[in-house]
């Protein structure tokens, strides 16, 4: 689905033409590993995104509270402490009305490193029945008026109380949400986005003790050029992560109701994959609903629980980060990288990373297929620095890995402008990805984590 105004015009639920059987690449066996480089120099990060999150009992206790109340542990969060308040909400895709309890808490002013063109929320929480919560961004821009309140996403881990959903046609006339990514309106005029602040709403029950609990909020502010080349890396990385391999296009036809059936599943389907790839998979009473004799459930699953009803598709970015952390001790981010350095730095730490681009079917050989937008998960590179994949648009699972040629998926990747069929000028990603990492990192996660701005 194209923005008009944004220039992210790729949203990553878009259906991925199928891929044919012949358009699998003949590299390497699946399951060879590429030894590890030495551990090199740290990455440098991209000067043009600031990450900046709150998920400390501190970063907590540094909000203003209204009901809600930090609480201590393992792993801090926010829950409801008494309710502030109460309302009636109309659920827009349900019509159905009912009463809620509500808390809130603000967060303190974050002045952005990088004036930014588009922000983006994302957020970790538990949502038990009987919950939901609701994620809002305030900007201050650079000339020092504020945007409204903007509601970057009305989420459940489950679809029983409300229908998770972004909100359309919010605009101040300067900046505007576009399903999960605030936008400034005409960034040639040189109007930025100078800081934030967020504001979280948690909702129960009338009555009840029941709470949500969100364990980090944060937001990726950034300010990428427009370009239709990025300058090429050096390949610094020979290794390979050993990731569930899992096809969307097996689906096609499944449950038509999320986002058309498996075939625009490009995003839960990624998101699984790593999901697993830390030893998390939903119980098989998670997975009772699915019709019995289908293959790989989860995805099913997957598709389900990342499902945008407003968007009406399974690629909301924070939506499917806030799916990967309903999984014990995970916690998850939507960011940009600047370069495939960047990405190698998390490879070698062991962090798989789900990136979003689009492209003609030449312009990535062996991929056998074009895209208006597409995810897919990278796992690793070759000796000579290629971009080792796990492509969810192929035939088979067995047909997943696939071998890219590095130059040409790198500037598909990065790139913020690009020719499409018709030879008309649209938008790239500019290197957005996911990135999805256990609560308790090993002491070289961390430290990688720490230099992009995650931790």
């Amino acid at each position: 689905m194209n923005r008009p105004t944004s220039r992210r015009t790729v949203l990553t639920a878009a259906l991925a033409v199928a891929a044919s059987a012949g358009a699998v690449s003949s590299a390497a066996s699946a399951s060879a590993a590429v030894p590890a480089a030495p551990s090199g120099a740290p990455s440098t990060t991209d000067t043009t995104v600031d990450n900046h999150s709150w998920h400390s009992l501190a970063d907590w206790r540094s909000g203003a509270c209204a009901g809600t109340r930090p609480v201590a542990g393992r792993r801090p969060g926010l829950v409801i402490g008494r309710a502030e308040g109460s309302t009636d909400h109309t659920d827009p895709h349900t019509g159905t009305t009912a009463a809620w309890e509500y808390a809130s808490w603000t967060s303190p002013l974050h002045h952005s490193t990088v004036p930014a063109t588009e922000v983006i929320a994302s957020w970790n929480a538990e949502t038990p029945a009987g919950t939901w919560i609701q994620t809002e961004l305030q900007g201050r821009y650079s000339d020092g008026s504020w945007t409204p309140w903007y509601v970057m996403g009305r989420w459940a881990a489950g679809d029983g109380d409300i229908r998770r959903a972004s909100v359309d046609d919010q605009t101040d006339g300067r900046s505007s949400v576009w399903t999960d990514t605030l936008s400034v309106d005409d960034a040639a005029s040189g109007l930025r986005l100078a800081s934030y602040r967020l504001r979280l709403t948690l909702y129960r029950t009338p009555g009840s003790r029941l709470t949500p609990t969100v364990r980090r909020v944060g937001a990726m502010a950034s300010d990428i050029p427009d370009r239709f080349t990025v300058p090429a890396s050096t390949p610094g990385l020979a290794r390979e992560l050993l990731v569930p391999r899992y096809s969307q296009n097996i689906h096609a036809g499944q449950y038509p109701e999320y986002d058309n059936g498996g075939e625009a599943w490009c995003s839960p389907t990624s998101s699984q994959m790593i999901i697993e790839y830390w030893g998390r998979r939903p119980t098989a009473e998670d997975l009772a609903w699915v019709k019995p004799g289908l293959p790989d459930p989860q995805v099913c699953h997957a598709a389900r629980f990342t499902y945008d009803y407003q968007y009406e598709g399974c690629g909301n970015w924070p939506f499917n980060a806030a799916y990967a952390a309903t999984y014990d001790d995970m916690s998850a981010a939507v960011t940009r990288l600047g370069s495939l350095t960047d990405l190698e730095a998390l490879i070698r730490a062991g962090i798989p990373v789900i990136t979003s681009q689009s492209f003609l079917k030449e312009e990535l050989t062996g991929a056998g297929y074009g895209t208006s937008g597409h995810l897919m998960t990278v796992i690793g590179f070759t000796g000579d620095g290629d971009v080792i994949a796990n492509d969810p648009a192929s035939p088979s699972d067995e047909a997943v890995r696939r071998i890219y040629r590095r130059r040409e998926w790198e500037n598909i990747w990065l790139r913020t402008k690009r020719y499409n069929a018709s030879g008309k000028v649209v938008g790239g990603t500019g290197g957005v990805c996911y990135v999805y990492w256990p609560a308790r990192p090993t002491a070289a996660q961390r430290r990688v984590l720490r230099s992009f701005g995650l931790l």
